[in-house]
């Protein structure tokens, strides 16, 4: 919806509160507001100014978040429809040229990636064809029948349906509640995704973000490029993006370990999907710290380690540091010589060289040599606004231990 009818409220910043928005960083933090003219609420439209003067650009409100307005443009012209078509027909030619979509070996990936592909709050992700949405603003929300029609023209026949995935996220972030569902079309009966030839049941409905992830479509190949003759653990498995590389490369057994039994459940169906050798998977619904404990571990080849975010915010980085050290450390101490581990974090807040410091820190307590073979990262399909660094989330070491 086009600011100049929905929001008629300005947001003027403090003394050199402007610098960062100068150099397009998204982010306009509420102690860095002066004043407000108007009366904004959740979702609106605002423009921003600086000190003396001067329109910065517009951006979503959001009143009760520690970051009052997510940047969308850094100029005084006001985003209309034709602004969000262009968007979304950027970020789509970005995956086109990178052909991530187009083929029946790959089908899968993010196709927006909010701050990544200057539309903060708003995540999207393509899964053969279905589109799940996910907005993270109420702002974000209210445009959800512009982006609804900017997608469909920018994918063509390509797209069958697009569903919002949006309730929980929106109630964390300040926004009404609302209910998901499809928005436009819907998925054609057996539907599943395809990533680098290996099939995927995606469970967008009931399953973690948009119901898989995307982000470790990389890093799973490399686990794959390792793994014939091996014996696997895949520690936090959720529905075994890992486990099923690690299979069809030729993997001996594969672990899947996770605390959600619903997970583990899709996990065994990719497995079947995949027409690999269900003798040779076992899932295993457990806690994972106590079962690092276990002296099982000296049985495996390769381990992977792939937690949930332990910090969301900085707040949490030093709990979310000493969770990693716990269960490397753990990792470590029972993994048997000559033996690869897998480790990442997604928590923002922990960044490249404090995880790599973690790890240290965990292989000098257990007194094991470890060498960094592999530093990895997030794909393409995630890219980093170079304005907005906070964007590089994904992190990760493939190390081998030995004594």
């Amino acid at each position: 919806m086009n600011p100049t009818t929905s929001a008629l409220s300005t947001v003027t910043l403090k003394a050199k509160r402007d610098q960062s928005i100068r150099r397009k960083h998204p982010w306009v933090f509420s102690g860095g507001i002066k004043h407000i003219q108007g009366d904004p609420q959740a979702g609106d439209w605002v423009k921003v100014c600086a000190n003396k003067g001067g329109t910065l650009g517009w951006g979503h409100y959001a009143p009760q978040a520690s970051i009052a307005v997510r940047m969308l443009t850094f100029d005084e012209h006001c985003p209309d429809d034709a602004w969000w078509h262009m968007q979304i027909a950027q970020a789509v030619a970005v995956r086109r040229d990178l052909n991530l979509f187009q083929s029946a070996s790959q089908n899968a990936c993010r196709l927006v990636h909010a701050e990544g592909d200057g539309l903060p709050g708003l995540i999207a992700d393509l899964y053969n064809g279905v589109l799940v949405l996910q907005c993270h603003t109420p702002g974000m929300h209210r445009a959800l029948p512009t982006l609804v029609e900017a997608f469909k023209e920018a994918l063509g026949d390509t797209l069958v349906g697009i569903y919002d995935k949006s309730a929980k996220t929106l109630l964390k972030n300040g926004g009404e509640a609302c209910e998901d569902g499809w928005v436009w079309g819907s998925a054609p009966a057996g539907h599943f995704a395809t990533e680098h030839g290996h099939r995927f049941d995606i469970d967008w409905e009931k399953g973690q973000k948009t119901g898989f992830f995307l982000d470790q479509r990389e890093n799973r190949a490399l686990l794959g490029s390792l793994s014939k003759g091996k014996k696997v653990l895949n520690v936090f498995s959720y529905t075994g993006g890992f486990s099923i590389y690690a299979m069809k490369a030729g993997a001996t057994e594969v672990h899947s370990l996770d605390s959600s039994q619903r997970a583990l459940d899709v996990c065994e169906d990719n497995v079947r999907l995949n027409e690999l050798p269900v003798q040779s998977h076992t899932s295993i619904q457990a806690d994972a710290l106590e079962y690092l404990k276990a002296d099982e571990l000296g049985d495996y080849d390769i381990v992977v380690l792939d937690p949930p975010a332990f910090a969301k915010r900085a707040s949490a980085r030093h709990a979310a540091v000493q969770g990693y050290k716990r269960i490397n450390l753990r990792a470590l101490q029972g993994m048997k010589p000559g033996s690869l581990l897998f480790t990442f974090s997604c928590s923002q807040a922990v960044d490249d060289t404090l995880f790599a410091n973690t790890i240290v820190a965990a292989a000098i307590q257990a007194g094991r040599t470890v060498r960094i073979l592999h530093r990895l990262h997030q794909p393409p399909d995630h890219p980093v606004n170079v304005f907005h660094p906070e964007g590089s989330y994904l992190k990760g070491l493939v190390v081998r231990v030995d004594d």
